[in-house]
C-alpha cells in the first residue's frame, strides 16, 4: 500500500486594507490575489496526481475560501475541522505597530515563549497533530490506495506543528517563519510518528505583490 500524506495548505492573502490582526475575527475574506494563490495551490496538489481522500479546512471564511478551488479541482466536499483553526489573540481587531506601544497593552507581552497573549504554543501543537491523527486514520480509497488528505489552516498551527515535529523549541521569531501564503507543508506516518516529507510554495510568484501576509 501507497504512504498516505497529510497536506497542511496555508490560506491565501486576506483582504485587509487596515492592516488589523484579524485572528478568529469573522468575515476577513481572500483578497483578488489571495484567490490566486488559493487557485496556485489547487492546481499543484492536482498535478502531484496523487489520489486524495479527503478535504478538511478550518472553520475561518479565509480557509474555506482557499479550499474551495481545491475542492473543485479534485472533486472533495470540504469537512469543516474547529482544531485546526487560527489561534486565538488578545490583540484580535488591533494594529500591531500601534498596540505594542499602548501601555495598557503591555501585561499581555510579558512572555513571548508561552506566548502570553494567546494561546500556548504547546495547545496549538496539541489539537493541530490530533487532528492529523485523526487525519491519517480515515478509511481509505481502497485497499490499495490510502488517499492523501488536504488540510487547510493558517500560518502559526502549521509552523508550530513543523517545529514539534522537528523536534525544534516553540518559540520563535514570528518573520522567520518558513510557511508563506498558499504553501503546502507535507506528512507522513512512519511507525506511528509524524515525518515531514516536504515543503512548496506556488504561491511564490504572487508574493512580491502581497500586501497582507497574515498576522504575527
Amino acid at each position: 500500500m501507497a504512504s498516505r500524506q497529510v497536506h497542511l495548505v496555508r490560506h491565501g492573502e486576506v483582504y485587509n486594507p487596515d492592516h488589523v490582526l484579524y485572528g478568529r475575527l469573522p468575515e476577513f475574506h481572500l483578497s483578488p490575489l489571495g484567490r490566486r494563490m488559493a487557485q496556485a495551490a489547487a492546481d499543484e496538489l492536482a498535478a502531484r496526481e496523487r489520489p486524495v481522500a479527503a478535504l478538511i479546512a478550518s472553520p475561518l471564511v479565509r480557509a474555506q475560501e482557499s479550499a474551495a478551488p481545491i475542492s473543485a479541482a479534485l472533486g472533495l466536499d470540504i469537512r469543516t475541522e474547529p482544531r485546526i483553526i487560527e489561534p486565538r489573540n488578545h490583540f484580535e481587531g488591533k494594529v500591531m505597530e500601534k498596540a505594542v506601544k499602548n501601555p495598557i497593552n503591555w501585561p499581555w507581552l510579558v512572555n513571548p515563549l508561552r506566548p502570553s497573549w494567546g494561546e500556548a504554543y504547546r495547545s496549538i501543537v496539541a489539537r493541530m497533530t490530533e487532528a492529523m491523527t485523526d487525519a491519517f486514520a480515515l478509511p481509505p480509497l481502497s485497499e490499495d490506495e490510502p488517499g492523501d488528505v488536504v488540510m487547510v489552516s493558517h500560518q502559526l498551527p502549521i509552523w508550530v506543528t513543523h517545529l514539534a515535529i522537528a523536534g525544534e523549541r516553540l518559540w520563535h521569531d514570528p518573520r522567520q517563519r518558513r510557511c508563506n501564503l498558499s504553501s503546502i507543508t507535507s506528512f507522513e506516518q512512519v511507525d506511528g510518528a509524524f515525518r515531514e516529507v516536504g515543503y512548496s510554495d506556488p504561491a511564490a510568484p504572487f508574493l512580491e505583490s502581497a500586501v497582507d501576509v497574515g498576522a504575527v
